[in-house]
């Protein structure tokens, strides 16, 4: 059986919502799956201002973690087009990994939430996916197999990179269904390449 990862940062909880779907269809493959998230490096003063969310319940992932997994897909929200720098700051602590090739061969996929249709996804889903093929790893996309991102009919995230969401330039708007349905699919289809990979 295969490991997954669902790695994140969710500063409002948009993120958190998106990694619980990528974990269900993860788990919907047959794969062994935790979710966990980068620590907060915002003063938990300043966060409660900002109006973070404090309350979620996955634990604290350590660096040593990630070479657990058979399978490690990141998520996180867009800052000015880019990962977050909790999501960066973690990732920056694993040059260890990288020198002993430790993650090479592991399968890799990227998530995240803008406030508006144009506000970095893409690239954002890139500066994610950088720091995977870097660590050596094999990244899967949301394949055109998920329809729901072609929709017109309605605002929705989601692009052939990985699951995404659109909250809202206020935070109001949380993922859709079709949203939600499309990091499912990202989950289950990172977790059936792993298993066929590694399981």
């Amino acid at each position: 059986m295969a490991k997954v990862l669902i790695l994140y940062h969710s500063a409002y909880g948009h993120v958190e919502t998106l990694a619980k779907a990528v974990a269900e269809g993860a788990r919907s493959a047959g794969a062994e799956v935790d979710i966990k998230r980068v620590p907060e490096t915002v003063p938990e003063e300043l966060a409660r201002k900002s109006g973070f969310k404090l309350d979620q319940e996955a634990p604290v992932a350590v660096i040593g973690d990630l070479e657990n997994y058979d399978a490690i897909i990141v998520g996180g929200g867009t800052r000015f087009g880019r990962m977050s720098s909790q999501l960066a700051t973690f990732l920056d602590q694993a040059g260890g990994l990288w020198m002993r090739g430790a993650l090479h061969g592991k399968v890799g996929g990227a998530f995240t939430s803008t406030g508006t249709q144009h506000g970095g996804q893409e690239v954002t889903l890139f500066s994610i996916i950088t720091n995977l093929l870097h660590f050596g790893m094999t990244i899967v996309g949301l394949n055109y197999g998920f329809q729901g991102q072609m929709r017109l009919d309605e605002v929705t995230g989601g692009s052939p990179y990985g699951a995404t969401t659109i909250a809202g330039g206020d935070g109001s708007r949380q993922p859709s269904e079709n949203e939600l349905e499309g990091a499912r699919y990202q989950g289950r289809t990172i977790a059936e390449v792993a298993i066929k990979l590694h399981g």
